[in-house]
């Protein structure tokens, strides 16, 4: 007679999996904050429930069915997490005063680290790059909780429509069903989950470093020579998002608070699958956190930039909300 798994076995076991089932939930919430909890949410319940656990599935599925009823149930009482571009207004004048809506939850951009997607070695890699890209997580945001289950499920973890029947407690083909609309709907999402992440090339990297000179310079016009001739950019909490080399300039020299040189650093992170920048800015004999930017390479040059005004950010990527001018570890970065 086999012993009952222990709560121990539970622990050793169940642990290795926890970042993938953070990159779930947060495909799921679009928060990392969110994403955090309902992990934390996912795992006591699996502890609490593991001598009744009987094996018919592997410890992953079944913690991912946990975690994406858990999702679920915290999606009843939440609504999406836009980013400015998908609230459906046009792009803004740049020059216009600010409109900021603090209380809306929009999305956070997540670490790479946290989930698994921080190393270019495969053998490492438990999330892919391409199902946490920012534009991929936004686009989720917009479909129903089920149908965004369905297809994070289906196209992301690949799983049987029966066995995502049996998470959801319907038909397989209400699953199909649900995963050709949601498919539908993401139809015209550009990059799509069948579009590759590559490493950025040689030329891309000295695009970035430029950038981060041109910032830490504040050289507005050597960072318009960056952007392509339609990037747009945006930052919540301001609901308005700008496009076009021209326009985003007007939008840093009216509202960007640095006037000189060393007023704003830039620590180099990453996010979502892509090069990030803790942003800095100078008062007096201290640099504190300003807001983490989330930028979208082609092969042209910049074409995205998310900015993100929520310090609660700098917590997940590790970083101090405060640092010393002096601090020769941040100005070397």
């Amino acid at each position: 007679m086999t012993d009952k798994p222990s709560n121990e076995d539970f622990l050793r076991l169940a642990d290795p999996l926890r970042r993938e089932l953070l990159a779930h939930c947060y495909r799921m919430l679009g928060s990392v904050h969110d994403a955090e909890d309902l992990v934390q949410e996912t795992y006591l319940r699996a502890w609490r429930a593991y001598d009744r656990f009987e094996g018919r599935s592997s410890l992953r599925t079944w913690l991912y069915r946990i975690a994406t009823t858990a999702c679920l149930t915290a999606l009843d009482s939440r609504g999406r997490r836009p980013l400015p571009t998908g609230l459906g207004a046009p792009s803004s004048e740049a020059t216009a005063p600010l409109a900021e809506r603090p209380e809306m939850p929009w999305l956070e951009p997540v670490p790479d680290g946290m989930v698994g997607a921080g190393s270019d070695d495969p053998a490492t890699i438990v999330t892919s790059r391409e199902s946490i890209r920012l534009a991929l997580i936004a686009a989720l945001q917009h479909l129903p909780p089920r149908q965004r289950a369905i297809l994070v499920l289906r196209d992301v973890l690949k799983w049987r429509a029966t066995e995502v029947a049996e998470v959801l407690e319907t038909t397989t083909a209400a699953v199909n069903s649900g995963l050709q609309r949601a498919r539908a709907q993401l139809s015209e999402v550009s990059p799509s989950l069948d579009d590759p992440v590559r490493p950025l090339s040689a030329e891309q990297q000295a695009r970035l470093d430029r950038y981060m000179a041109a910032f830490e310079s504040y050289d507005v016009a050597a960072i318009v020579e960056l952007f392509t001739k339609d990037a747009v950019w945006e930052m919540p909490p301001y609901t308005g998002w700008w496009q076009g080399p021209e326009s985003i300039g007007r939008l840093i020299e009216t509202n960007c608070p640095a006037s000189r040189t060393g007023d704003l650093r830039l620590v180099p992170v990453a996010a979502n699958g892509q090069p990030a920048f803790a942003v800095y800015f100078r008062d007096g004999a201290d640099y504190h956190a300003f807001a983490v930017q989330v930028l979208t390479m082609t092969g042209e040059g910049i074409g995205h930039v998310v900015m993100f005004f929520d310090l609660d950010l700098f917590d997940p990527f590790g970083l101090p909300r405060t640092m010393p001018a002096a601090d020769r570890a941040f100005a070397s970065k």
